[in-house]
């Protein structure tokens, strides 16, 4: 049996009947499949976190709105997005279960930030006020376009997984990783230095959207084979 990946998703509301929906891009899923698992769509239900995470083996963390401040003690600044208090507490929530139940993660763009903060770390609320960083990490080309590069940490799972020293990615994101959490390691950057790459025991996260990118560049299902593979057994 190909081995489950719960995949966190976001919730909107229809315009005219005012009902909450749950869903994401299919591409999650399509990459999760790709690299070998059952992608399962996990709905933004409070308190059932636990019961959600008994039935999977990996959960990836996907993009959505902004992480709230809060989180990590810090005031709303000029430049912060939408926020969703009911998927931050979920994903707290799932995230602590996960790591307590130690089953691998998987973060992608608001994911590397949530689990950053959710680490102890915190985040730059709004990249154009911060000095410093002119790398174009909200691009306006449209996937499967590539944006700028980042250098891969040598020895990290991140640099094993792409087997280069650089690469190109995508970029659709206007927060970013301020403080590391300490029990995370640095697996890659932007050529202005902001962190794009973070991982840990059992945790591998990018800032960047592989999901959008592995058809036309396979080398971007790196992330979700490294996720995969962690669920491997090591050989004797």
């Amino acid at each position: 049996m190909k081995p489950r990946i719960g995949i966190t998703v976001s919730s909107t509301k229809d315009s005219s009947l005012q009902r909450a929906w749950n869903g994401t891009a299919l591409a999650y899923s399509a990459a999760v499949y790709a690299a070998g698992g059952l992608p399962i769509m996990l709905p933004t239900l409070l308190g059932t976190s636990l019961m959600q995470l008994e039935s999977l083996d990996g959960v990836l963390f996907s993009g959505g709105v902004d992480p709230d401040p809060e989180i990590w003690g810090a005031d709303h600044e000029a430049g912060l997005g939408e926020i969703d208090a009911i998927r931050d507490a979920f994903e707290l929530e799932l995230y602590t279960a996960a790591r307590e139940a130690k089953k691998p993660i998987l973060g992608i763009c608001r994911g590397i930030q949530l689990i950053n903060v959710a680490e102890g770390g915190s985040l730059l609320q709004h990249i154009p006020h911060s000095q410093g960083i002119w790398a174009d990490h909200r691009q306006l080309a449209l996937p499967p376009t590539l944006g700028h590069r980042v250098r891969v940490v040598a020895g990290s799972v991140l640099a094993a997984e792409y087997g280069v020293e650089t690469l190109r990615v995508n970029s659709y994101h206007h927060m970013g990783i301020k403080d590391v959490a300490p029990s995370l390691s640095v697996s890659a950057y932007s050529p202005d230095g902001l962190v794009e790459g973070l991982e840990g025991d059992g945790i591998i996260a990018v800032q960047w959207h592989p999901e959008l990118l592995f058809e036309t560049h396979p080398e971007h299902l790196a992330p979700f084979k490294a996720l995969i593979a962690m669920l491997q057994p090591v050989a004797a």
